[in-house]
């Protein structure tokens, strides 16, 4: 693949999205399109539009995608809510955070819920906490179940005082009750006989039916999308003032707040200089002066729902002639990545077309060398600077369930015929000595992207969930990083990739860190819609420049 021009991308879907709404009698069509079309531009943003009543919570139809999912008739799912948990030795709990597989079936952040989804009779139930007076004073009032029904469309709302008594009642000997874990599973002491628990299928059909988003829940990430991008563009205008990576942090989680998104979808990351070159660095506590660039990746919740979003700018307002090369890299990387999403494409040869662009543009700049793109490509050397996957999906968790697959899930499986469960944790636990933390996103390796690169053909062919389907929301996430740790332990000294990497010229690049420019994109039933709306390029450096 040649690189020796420039690619100039222009996609009039890049800027705020919002959802479509009835006219009013006294309002033309064209009024209203001018009206969403203003609110792209605006400094500030349209609380009308941002807080309007978009009817109730579907839990029903996500219900019923579940049992679709399931392939089953009949049977009861269970699934309990989150409850308070204390912290070790205190008398102080955790942030409450709602059990997501709970949430997507009944829409209630509320601690001490549970539900029951009869799939035989198509009846779904929240089962909730019964006020209790006493209460009040310390904790706030209970929602009534009336508030509940009004705001999710569940067929009924009990006191979960009579759970125990209905699930007696329901279940006949026999029956199946799915369940998330064994340890999810309610007291059933049926006198009449056995109920068939089942604690394997229900996870996977709930990951399958949450991949592809309803409406509503595109309506969800599409706001958290529009508090962060406004949330990024305050950073940057903050920035001139700005003397360490915390004030950053601060004026971001800031805005958001101001704006009614109280929650982080993941700790925010600042990351000035040298820490930009770490993926998940949370410090956030270091002086800006005598940085190059800050990687800025952070992103709000909107009612449980998630936004990611990174960029990458200059403290200084200007990039270094390095950086500038680097940034121009990484962004022709997401651009040509996003123009191809639509239905049908393989996630992987997205990623396989990022490392080619990654490679290409790092052997212009004399950092990769000694061979041509094709056998750099075939080494997998590229992965040296971009170890991580372009992306993954978006919803009630930043880095979503796949429904069973991963976006670079084939290239894995091969490597890996038998991987190991990833253990699941409770609040406090802490990582075993000697283990290392399971990462937050993909890595990959070098073999990867070598077998995806020669598998070219292969993920042109993808298998179910593999491929990008409408409704799916998926960041487009490339880097290019400069690790020293990294690239010395694994890539400098090795016989194969250190022949491809010129270590004299990553004397210029140390200092610059690592870049990396991240859009949730929702794919549609014939492209893309980018939900993301924080400026970057030019538009970026311009509202730096007018900073105060």
């Amino acid at each position: 693949m040649e690189d020796d021009h420039d690619f100039v991308i222009v996609d009039k879907r890049d800027a705020l999205p919002t959802e479509s709404r009835p006219p009013s009698p006294s309002r033309t069509e064209q009024e209203d399109a001018k009206e969403e079309s203003n609110l792209r531009t605006k400094p500030t943003l349209n609380q009308l539009w941002l807080h309007q009543n978009l009817g109730k919570f579907p839990a029903k139809t996500h219900a019923r995608k579940v049992a679709r999912e399931l392939g089953v008739c009949a049977g009861m799912i269970y699934l309990p809510g989150q409850d308070e948990i204390l912290y070790e030795d205190s008398d102080m709990t955790f942030e409450f955070r709602q059990r997501r597989y709970f949430y997507y079936i009944t829409g209630a952040d509320f601690p001490g819920c549970a539900a029951t989804y009869d799939i035989k009779r198509d009846y779904l139930i929240l089962w909730v906490p019964q006020f209790d007076p006493r209460t009040v004073l310390y904790h706030g009032r209970v929602p009534p179940p009336e508030q509940f029904l009004a705001a999710s469309d569940v067929d009924d709302v009990r006191y979960i005082s009579a759970l125990d008594q209905f699930l007696l009642a329901s279940l006949e000997p026999g029956s199946v009750l799915f369940a998330l874990h064994p340890n999810q599973v309610p007291r059933l002491e049926n006198p009449n006989g056995p109920v068939c628990i089942d604690t394997t299928r229900l996870a996977p059909a709930i990951g399958r039916a949450r991949v592809i988003k309803s409406d509503y829940e595109v309506a969800m990430i599409r706001r958290a999308n529009a508090v962060s991008s406004y949330a990024h563009r305050a950073v940057l205008r903050h920035l001139k003032r700005a003397h360490n990576e915390r004030v950053l942090e601060a004026v971001f989680v800031g805005f958001c707040t101001s704006e009614g998104a109280r929650r982080q979808a993941y700790p925010v990351i600042a990351a000035s200089g040298i820490n930009a070159s770490t993926l998940h660095y949370s410090n956030n506590n270091e002086p800006l002066a005598g940085r190059q660039l800050v990687v800025l990746d952070a992103g709000a919740e909107w009612k449980c729902y998630a936004s990611d979003i990174t960029r990458t700018f200059p403290v200084s307002g200007a990039f270094s002639a390095e950086a500038a090369a680097i940034y121009r890299i990484v962004e022709r990387m997401q651009a040509e990545c996003i123009r191809r999403v639509r239905p049908g494409v393989a996630f992987a040869s997205l990623h396989v077309l990022a490392c080619v662009i990654a490679a290409a543009g790092l052997l212009r700049l004399g950092i990769l060398r000694g061979g041509t793109l094709e056998e750099i490509m075939r080494a997998g050397t590229v992965a040296a600077f971009f170890p991580h996957g372009l992306g993954h999906h978006v919803g009630l968790e930043v880095h979503d369930v796949s429904g069973g697959a991963g976006l670079l899930l084939p290239a894995a499986a091969i490597l890996d015929p038998k991987p190991k469960r990833r253990e699941l944790t409770t609040p406090g636990t802490r990582c075993p000595p000697g283990r290392v933390p399971s990462p937050k996103r993909q890595a990959v390796t070098p073999e990867m992207v070598a077998l995806l690169y020669t598998g070219a053909a292969w993920a042109q062919k993808p298998s179910a969930r593999e491929s990008l389907e409408p409704n799916m929301v998926v960041t487009i996430e490339p880097g290019i990083y400069f690790c020293r740790e990294y690239l010395e332990s694994l890539f400098l000294h090795h016989p194969i990739h250190s022949k491809f990497i010129n270590t004299a010229a990553l004397e210029k690049y140390w200092d610059v860190g690592g870049v990396r420019i991240e859009d949730d994109i929702l794919v549609t039933q014939d492209g893309y819609e980018n939900l993301t709306l924080a400026p970057k390029g030019e538009e970026m450096l311009k509202l730096i420049r007018e900073g105060a």
